[in-house]
């Protein structure tokens, strides 16, 4: 399958992102071993560029291809849900022009590679927090979401501005407002209630959670809906992790026996 091109032209000296694989097609894998739901912590572009004598600019544009390679390796997997961690609340601490870039990135990833993912068949949603956001960028991934909301190959979650604490209090308050004014019973309050305060209640739970670059922590991120997640962690830096880096962790995902607290 063609990928979109991202430009160089900006990068100096040239992003070298490895290739994949030729020659080489997905694994067989039959339907009820796939994970459902697939959230990946994208962690690595800074250190990527430093090693290249880049700068960290240039790893979050290296990044970008990577975000590419994932969802053509999750279509080619036939996964239905990905979500990609691509900014946390507690980004924001950040060089500021560091985070205007990477913002400025997100909004491009809309609007540059938007038909790619129409096309593919692919719906794209974002979640997260809206009141730190430009209009500009805000407008651009609205867009993406309504031109791509009819598809249903794969479903790509991208999370901005977004933190699981936050989510949470954010549920707690809301139930506590709600059962202040009658509109909530407190005794009726279990977890699938609470999981509806939730910013995307309509994601089924992680099942297979991701994270690149050798850090294994899960940083704040889906902590409500990874509570039974098959956690997995590489060393592989972010802008070189490739559908086979993804193909290979469903495997290993396929081969574990989850129990959900059971025998």
């Amino acid at each position: 399958m063609h990928l979109p091109s991202v430009p160089d032209a900006a990068l100096s000296p040239p992003v070298v992102v490895r290739p994949a694989r030729s020659g080489e097609g997905p694994p067989s894998i039959p339907a009820g071993l796939l994970p459902g739901h697939v959230a990946v912590v994208l962690d690595g572009n800074g250190r990527w560029a430093t090693d290249r004598g880049l700068t960290r600019t240039d790893g979050h544009r290296a990044g970008v291809k990577a975000v590419l390679e994932l969802v053509d390796g999750a279509l080619a997997l036939g996964l239905s849900h990905l979500s990609v961690f691509a900014f946390s609340t507690e980004n924001w601490r950040r060089d500021a022009g560091e985070v205007g870039e990477v913002m400025r990135l997100i909004s491009a990833f809309a609007t540059d590679h938007g038909p790619w993912l129409d096309e593919q068949g692919v719906r794209v949603t974002w979640s997260g927090g809206r009141g730190r956001l430009a209009t500009t960028m805000l407008d651009n991934i609205d867009a993406l979401q309504s031109r791509t909301a009819g598809n249903t190959r794969l479903t790509l979650t991208v999370w901005i501005d977004y933190g699981a604490r936050d989510e949470l209090w954010q549920a707690a308050r809301q139930i506590a407002i709600d059962s202040a004014a009658g509109r909530l019973d407190p005794e009726l309050i279990d977890a699938r209630t609470f999981g509806s305060y939730l910013y995307r209640p309509d994601l089924p739970d992680v099942d297979l959670f991701l994270r690149t670059s050798g850090e294994q922590r899960l940083s704040n991120f889906l902590l409500w809906q990874s509570a039974y997640a098959e956690l997995m962690f590489t060393d592989t830096l972010w802008p070189d992790f490739d559908r086979h880096d993804l193909w290979a962790a469903v495997v290993d995902y396929s081969r574990r026996h989850r129990r959900f607290g059971g025998h």
